[in-house]
Order: structure tokens, then sequence, then C-alpha cells
């Protein structure tokens, strides 16, 4: 038996995000439950997947225990999985971490509500208010503290919960352009460059519809992450693998990239592929094989 996450649209949902980095990033196994968010019916999907649970992420153990908050997730995983890394072994930046992780819980409330998570694009010409303006500085502060105490290259030395907690931050400060500090940029740039990240963005841009919930009056920019190996479907192959990189099983559809044609077990496998080919080890190494 493994845990079930139910998490909600990859692209705006940062909540959800987190809850999936606990996971994915520590490679630990879980069972992927969706739903939709401002669309009728989602309180009711929360409910039936966890009684008495009221938004996402939310996460069923094995044992059928229900933790209805991404702390409450990463608490538990560090606890259940402390071979993962969740947390550093080191006291003192496990502490940091603690604590990194619970003030991003609780506050940045004016950045959060003003520069909505959106990994379809970035903005272009967004005017960062006094209050978004106070959240950055004390961002500069504890990321600055915290690398250097730790030496880096994340928070608190190896990436840990508070990376997966500070990711869909990194995101907004790159797709509004906010004024930061060169270093508080490169960390920024490394998490939206961080396999995990590419691989959520990839699914989001193949599973997701197009929402304007969060659209701003602005002109829209590309989404700043790495450039994408320029990959298509096409209807047939022969390809050069004869079984999805990701299943094992026999490949159906396929890919064609740099000239070379991929294939994979379904149109899932083969289109999240398309969008971010390098985001997935297990078919960069068939590629670069």
């Amino acid at each position: 038996m493994t845990h079930e996450l139910l998490i909600a649209d990859k692209t705006t949902s940062s909540w959800s995000l987190r809850g999936w980095l606990a996971f994915r990033a520590f490679d630990i196994p879980v069972r992927l439950h969706t739903t939709r968010l401002y669309r009728d019916g989602f309180a009711a999907e929360v409910e039936a997947f966890a009684p008495g649970a009221r938004t996402v992420p939310v996460v069923r153990r094995p044992t059928g225990a229900v933790l209805s908050d991404s702390l409450a997730i990463g608490w538990h995983l560090a606890e259940a999985f402390p071979e993962k890394g969740l947390l550093p072994e080191d006291p003192a930046a496990r502490a940091d971490a603690m604590s990194l992780v619970a003030e991003m819980h609780a506050g940045f409330a004016a950045l959060r509500a003003e520069c909505p998570m959106n990994l379809r694009t970035a903005w272009a010409g967004f005017s960062a208010s006094d209050a978004v303006r106070a959240d950055l500085a004390r961002l500069e502060l504890i990321w600055g503290r915290a690398m250097a105490a730790h030496g880096g290259p994340w928070l608190c030395g190896d990436y840990s919960l508070a990376d997966v907690f500070f990711a869909p931050v990194a995101t907004r400060i790159l797709t509004y352009d906010l004024p930061v500090s060169g270093p508080a940029l490169a960390y920024a740039k490394a998490q939206v460059a961080h396999a995990p990240m590419r691989q959520w963005r990839a699914m989001a841009l193949v599973e997701d519809p197009e929402d304007t919930v969060y659209d701003m009056a602005l002109d829209r920019r590309p989404y700043p992450a790495p450039a994408p190996l320029a990959a298509r479907a096409v209807k047939e192959g022969p390809s050069e693998n004869s079984t999805c990189p990701y299943s094992g099983d026999p490949v159906r559809h396929f890919m064609a990239v740099n000239g070379r044609v991929f294939g994979f077990c379904n149109a899932r496998c083969r289109d999240k592929t398309v969008a971010d080919p390098e985001a997935w080890p297990d078919f960069m190494a068939i590629f670069a094989g």
C-alpha cells in the first residue's frame, strides 16, 4: 500500500505543488488524484476523498489516516521517511529548515495575494506594492542567512522541505520580474530549473485547461524556464526504443526530437515528454544512449 495525494490544477495551485514536491523530490511513492479548483463539485470531491477536508493538498496514509494540510504532510513524510532527507540531519540546518517552512506556511500574504502562481506565462510591467516589497525584503533576509549559514546550493545545504515550500515563491519572482538581488534571483532560477519542477510544469501544460482566473491586465512574456528541446508528437514509428521509458510497456505513441523518434505506452507519457524532454531522467537515459 502507498500514500494517496489529492491535488488540484498544476498551473495555478501552489499548495498542490508543495504537496506533490514533498513526495516527488524525495522519491517517495504516491498515488495521485486530481480535482479542479473553482469548479462545481470541488468541495464534494475533496470531501469524498477525505471526509472533513476542505481544500488541497490532502493525503491519505496507507493506514487510512488523513493529512489535510501541506505543513502536516511535510512533517509526516519527514518523520515517516527519515532516510529520504526531507529535513537536514545537522541540528542547526534542521532547525533553520523547519523555521523556514513554518514562516512560508504562515506568511508572505501580500506576495501570495498580489502575485498568483501561473506556470503558463510571465507578465510584463508588474508594479510591486509596498507590501510585496516588504515580503521580498524578508525573503532576501531569510534566504541569505540560511545559504550563508549552510553553504548552499539550496537554502539549508541539500534540497529540503524548505526549498519545497519556497518553490512557488521562486516562480513568482521570475514571472512577475520582482525586484530582488542577484543571489535571490539565482536561487529562483535554480528552482524553476530543478527537474521535479520542470516535470510538474510539463504535466501542467499537457493536463490543465486554459484558465483565466489569475490572468493579469498586463502584457505577457514567455515563462522564464530553461528552453526545452524542440519535440513534437508524430503518428508513427519506428522508434529507437521498443518499451516505454516510464512503464516498460510496449510503445504505441511516438515523439520526434532532433530527427529521432521515440515511443511511449500512451499519449500522456508521450505528451508530458514532448512538453519538456529534459525534465524526465528516464527518457533522457534513452535519448543519451
